[in-house]
């Protein structure tokens, strides 16, 4: 019988160090052989974490949002457009309105996709004019786009594809927020925005594809229409398909991978949840460029205690990164951290990036709304096998008929509060300052340097209490 450890039973023994100023750390790794993250952070692909708002954000600070599959196909893959659209030098496929579309129909898309304006074309896709958020503010629902829109004639456009600097040029000398790009017959055929010249200045770190996108992943499962979700999602211009199971170790995942990746072939697949180094190696057997690594260690899972399985998250971490290591696949350590100090922890125990939940899921970039307790703010945050979440139509067809049957019986996870915690941006500050403090504690400039100089000292429950304020009273 082996001995199983996690985050708060050991530390980092500290190194010596040369690094000068913590600014200077690398905090770039790898998500698969080929896709390289700034930052060593995905969120959770949970109801209550990641839809397309989350996935922005992290995509901004160089991390990967991870859009949850408990949704229509067709709503997941609207979530993706949402995220590649949010950010690009060129968009290749601005959404437009017809002239004879009503006002009701220009605001109903504007809200959809988050913009301020449409441009407007005709069925051979010619531009036709361009309708604002103030253009149709006041006005009848009832109208038509081209009573209220601005026509051709006085718009600003680009005859060519052009690049940042000339799109700067053209946004100084004619003070304008959108430059239509036509060919030689007027037919549309990119926009560029003010607003995203403006996001690649101030997010000189964000993730982006090769296109200028932010980059994105997706959720599916191994059930029901789960290759037809794939398909559709890779259409739809999503970076990494992840085949989200909270028991990944099991022939329904390794015949999912099988089959994505003969239907898709270029399609980066990342795969888990397993917990041990058998389970890495029969993933990436199948095809998995990537393996989650966690079985029961996230704050709202409690698969632990209802099964009775698992494996404590750390040596978890460093039995399946063997594995990794071996096969030359990243892991991701999905769940249980708490503290930057865990985040530490985990890249140095051998992930190669960590997938977080309950930090995330009080930030306003997580879905649901604030709510008031005590005058108190907080967010909802549950597991995606707790009761209340498998009364969802998405999450019943994970299940067959009778695993239906007395679900609060079955449930793996509980429904709770989280304190709220501002922007994701504070909350990765936060996490970002105490990984560069904590790889510095152990002389590592870079992740691959953190896991080979990583030395870890199994400590006493008197020792933790050690390392917590004490013998202290509060300023308040």
């Amino acid at each position: 019988m082996g001995e199983g450890l996690t985050f708060d039973d050991v530390l980092l023994v500290p190194r010596l160090s040369n690094i000068v100023s913590r600014s200077q750390v690398n905090l770039t790794t790898y998500l698969t052989r080929e896709i390289k993250l700034n930052i060593p952070i995905l969120s959770a692909s949970m109801d209550t974490v990641t839809e397309s708002k989350m996935a922005i954000a992290i995509a901004r600070e160089g991390g990967l949002g991870v859009i949850h599959r408990f949704m229509p196909i067709d709503r997941q893959v609207e979530e993706v457009a949402k995220v590649k659209r949010a950010e690009n030098v060129i968009i290749e496929d601005p959404i437009t309105i017809r002239p004879e579309s009503k006002v009701k129909e220009a605001k109903r898309l504007m809200e959809k996709w988050g913009i301020s304006g449409l441009l407007v074309v005709d069925d051979h896709k010619r531009l036709l004019g361009i309708v604002s958020r103030r253009d149709v503010l006041f006005e009848n629902d009832g109208k038509e786009v081209r009573e209220v829109m601005t026509p051709r004639a006085k718009l600003i456009v680009a005859e060519k594809k052009i690049g940042l600097e000339e799109a700067k040029d053209m946004f100084r000398k004619y003070k304008i927020e959108k430059i239509p790009i036509v060919d030689n017959d007027d037919r549309l055929i990119g926009l560029i925005t003010a607003r995203d010249v403006v996001n690649r200045t101030m997010n000189p770190r964000a993730l982006k594809d090769s296109k200028g996108r932010l980059m994105v992943g997706a959720a599916i499962g191994v059930r029901g229409d789960y290759l037809e979700r794939a398909k559709k999602l890779w259409k739809a211009g999503v970076d990494v398909i992840f085949i989200d199971v909270a028991h990944g170790h099991s022939t329904l995942v390794i015949d999912a991978i099988k089959k994505v990746k003969a239907e898709l072939k270029e399609a980066p697949v990342i795969a888990g949840n397993v917990a041990t180094s058998e389970g890495v190696e029969d993933l990436v057997k199948a095809g998995a460029d990537g393996v989650k690594v966690g079985v029961g260690p996230g704050s709202v899972c409690t698969t632990r205690v209802v099964t009775g399985a698992g494996i404590p998250q750390l040596t978890a971490i460093m039995e399946c990164a063997k594995a990794g290591r071996k096969l030359d696949v990243p892991i991701i350590a999905d769940g249980g951290i708490r503290k930057s100090g865990d985040l530490v922890k985990a890249l140095a125990a051998g992930a190669s990036s960590v997938m977080i939940g309950n930090l995330l899921a009080g930030t306003d970039e997580s879905p649901g709304p604030l709510i008031f307790r005590n005058g108190k703010r907080y967010k909802i945050y549950r597991g995606m096998a707790s009761f209340y979440a498998m009364l969802g139509k998405e999450m019943q067809e994970r299940y067959e008929v009778e695993d239906l049957i007395d679900m609060s019986y079955k449930a793996e996870g509980v429904e709770a509060y989280v304190p709220y915690r501002g922007s994701v941006r504070e909350v990765l500050e936060q996490l970002i300052s105490g990984l560069r403090s904590g790889m510095s504690y152990c002389g590592a400039s870079n992740i691959k340097e953190l896991q080979e100089k990583a030395l870890f000292i199994k400590i006493t429950h008197a020792a933790y209490l050690e390392g917590l304020p004490h013998d202290v009273e509060g300023l308040t």
